[in-house]
């Protein structure tokens, strides 16, 4: 499995000697640059918590308006936006870890693969989750990295399968990276003919309601608790 892994991490982008994000960045910059200087200017007004678990991602993210109370006691910096993909995450990930002091970072990115023509491949998605990981830890190299699996949506299940190996190959990169968890959460969010439970989401099929987010707190934090509660 190690040999595996390291393969795809090497050598499936040839273009990655000089930027390894450069197919992306620009992209990014031009879609992403003032919601990460709104976040930027938040972290001037806010002081932030001691011992804090720092969540990064996209939309689900953003929307999780009661993560300080769902989340207790462990105290969060909340820094998502829209509908960000682990590409826009991998070109800022330093601008939105650098200004913080955390014990953890927790990341949750779902938008890489919907179903959609543009969408990339699994291993493309776990090259951009190595350089993601592998930032926060020049930043903060003591700190614990949750790797929290994309959700089962019934919006988004007829590209279910390519997605779900996005959260194999996480849960395989975690065993064999020193201070990487991966958070598997799919299991909770399906009913017994294994098709997504509709009572967790809103409307639209992608996002979760309010029980959804509590069913997702639990389970982060159980899976916190091990390493962060030493």
């Amino acid at each position: 499995m190690m040999i595996h892994l390291i393969w795809l991490l090497t050598v499936l982008s040839p273009m990655q000697a000089t930027d390894p994000l450069e197919q992306y960045r620009a992209g990014a910059i031009a879609k992403w640059e003032n919601a990460i200087q709104k976040l930027e200017k938040l972290d001037q007004e806010q002081t932030d918590p001691e011992h804090a678990v720092l969540f990064v991602g996209s939309s689900s993210i953003v929307l999780w308006k009661d993560i300080a109370q769902d989340m207790a006691p462990y105290a969060t910096i909340r820094r998502g936006f829209g509908g960000s993909k682990f590409s826009d995450v991998a070109v800022y990930i330093d601008r939105l870890v650098k200004p913080h002091q955390f014990d953890a970072v927790a990341l949750f990115v779902a938008n890489d693969i919907s179903g959609s023509k543009t969408d990339k491949t699994p291993e493309e998605v776990l090259r951009l989750v190595d350089i993601t990981v592998n930032k926060i830890k020049e930043h903060a190299p003591d700190a614990s990295v949750f790797l929290i699996a994309i959700t089962p949506t019934p919006a988004r299940f007829g590209a279910w399968e390519q997605i779900n190996q996005v959260n194999t190959l996480m849960s395989e990169y975690s065993h064999e990276h020193e201070g990487v968890y991966y958070i598997d959460t799919v299991s909770s969010y399906l009913d017994a003919d294994g098709t997504p439970i509709k009572d967790y989401f809103i409307k639209d099929g992608l996002h979760q309601n309010r029980n959804g987010y509590q069913l997702w707190a639990q389970i982060i934090k159980a899976a916190l608790k091990p390493v962060l509660d030493r």
